[in-house]
């Protein structure tokens, strides 16, 4: 309860209800000088020691009429927040009686003169989720643009809690009212941050937050932002972002409140790969994100092409030759179990392929017919395909990852478990299956043929996690260049 006169009893009640403790902050805040209210001023007027230390040392705080105050007056504080103003009219019923038409195209009815009831703050503040999503974008060297169609003050407030606009970066608003100076004065360059209402303002500036902005005018933001060679992603949820969205390189719409416009599009999807690798290759898709993905710089588009040298020497120079390795040494292991061991083999080509030749020997001296010998080079050629399969196992688990071990990442994307159980099973198939002698000249293997290429996968795996960890402990290397 507080005893005293009315208006000062309301004021403190309403201060302990929304900022705390009244005598903490008198405390704090100590009063070294007064003028009290009176009927001629008509305003209270005390000085304080300012309790924040990076502010001034004194603050002057006076109430009372709104007249006098605002006499007084030459800024207002502005916390960002959306202010509505309210007033009303009590229309006399004289003019207006009852069942009076409203005429709303050629108004017959006052709006000036109204009765101001008060003034009413609000901000509709953002997810709890957007500043760190903010903070993995920028530590991913992505520049975030904020595009809204509120006030500018109301957008750099928003921008600045989310941390679009990073503590510290200043404005050109910012930079004068530091100065003391004139906007005008102000070097836009020095500005890190801008709130505007493009293509000079997308180079200079880091931090940027468009304000009042129209559909067609976020469309020209996006355009403007490729010219400039970025690669463009817009989120939106309304009609209003469609533009935008469509017209970006990615279009992300904001989950269930996205509206039926800004999701439509078109998803395309091209796959060219081997049958056995089908379900292999789109299993990647539902691999989870690398725990640092966000942590690493966008690639350069105009210099990291999806196919490069770095691509083609890692597929052909590293992997690949320990996949061809793989695959010939079954080969000749099959060859050899036969009777024909690999220096025997040059040369040979002429007399196996002759139909009417059926007394080739091996070494060890066997003669075989042309029917025999050509079902041992098929089979040779099915132990080649089955060989891949498996060194493809640790080809699909290395490229889970391009920096992060696998075993950091950890094997929880089932898609792929079952991937590489399908591609194994449809290679079984393929060679068991009866008829395929025929259809595809793919004959059954031994058990222990299966094995011969799993010492290959397993370099394949070891050699990627190497590399791995050298890129890791030395990043931006020759390992991760070349």
């Amino acid at each position: 309860d507080v005893a005293g006169d009315a208006s000062e009893s309301a004021l403190l009640k309403c201060i302990e209800l929304c900022c705390g403790s009244v005598r903490d902050m008198r405390e704090k805040n100590q009063k070294v000088a007064e003028i009290p209210f009176n009927s001629t001023n008509k305003y209270q007027l005390s000085v304080h020691k300012n309790a924040n230390p990076s502010e001034s040392r004194y603050l002057l705080v006076m109430k009372g009429a709104p007249e006098r105050i605002l006499d007084r007056c030459s800024t207002i504080l502005l916390q960002g927040e959306r202010v509505l103003g309210f007033c009303h009219l009590a229309m006399p019923d004289d003019q207006f009686p009852d069942g009076f038409q409203f005429d709303t195209d050629e108004v017959n009815f006052p709006t000036e003169n109204l009765c101001f009831v008060g003034l009413i703050s609000m901000i509709d503040p953002p997810r709890a989720a957007v500043p760190d999503a903010v903070g993995k974008c920028r530590s991913a060297g992505i520049k975030v643009i904020m595009v809204t169609g509120d006030h500018p003050i109301t957008a750099k407030a928003i921008a600045k809690g989310v941390g679009i606009i990073s503590e510290g970066n200043e404005t050109v608003e910012d930079i004068a009212a530091r100065l003391n100076i004139p906007v005008n004065q102000v070097n836009p360059r020095d500005a890190k941050a801008c709130v505007i209402q493009i293509d000079d303002v997308l180079r200079h500036h880091t931090e940027i937050v468009f304000a009042r902005t129209s559909p067609q005018q976020k469309l020209i933001i996006v355009e403007g932002c490729q010219r400039q060679g970025a690669i463009v992603a817009v989120t939106g949820d309304g009609v209003n972002d469609s533009p935008a969205l469509k017209k970006a390189d990615i279009g992300i719409v904001m989950g269930i409140a996205g509206s039926d416009v800004s999701k439509q599009g078109t998803v395309t999807i091209l796959c060219i790969d081997l049958g056995t690798d089908m379900v292999p290759a789109i299993s990647l898709a539902y691999e989870q994100a690398e725990s640092d993905i966000m942590k690493r710089q966008p690639r350069n588009p105009k210099t990291d092409k999806l196919v490069n040298e770095r691509l083609i020497s890692m597929a052909y120079g590293q992997i690949g030759m320990i996949q061809a390795l793989g695959g010939f040494f079954t080969y000749f292991v099959i060859l050899a179990e036969n009777g024909f061991l690999p220096w025997t083999l040059l040369g040979i080509r002429v007399n196996w392929d002759d139909r009417w030749v059926n007394d080739v020997e091996d070494s060890y001296g066997q003669q075989w017919t042309y029917e025999q010998r050509k079902i041992v080079e098929f089979t040779c050629h099915t132990s080649f395909f089955v060989s891949i399969v498996v060194v493809q196992w640790a080809d699909l688990i290395i490229c889970k990852t391009r920096r992060n071990s696998v075993f950091q990442q950890g094997m929880k994307n089932k898609i792929l478990i079952f991937g590489l159980f399908e591609e194994t099973a449809l290679a079984a198939f393929l060679s068991y299956c009866p008829g395929m002698d025929v259809a595809l000249r793919m004959y059954p293997l031994k058990p222990t043929w299966w094995f011969c290429a799993f010492p290959y996968s397993l370099l394949i795996f070891i050699y990627d996690e190497v590399r791995k960890l050298i890129i890791r402990r030395s990043p931006g290397g020759w390992v991760e260049k070349e």
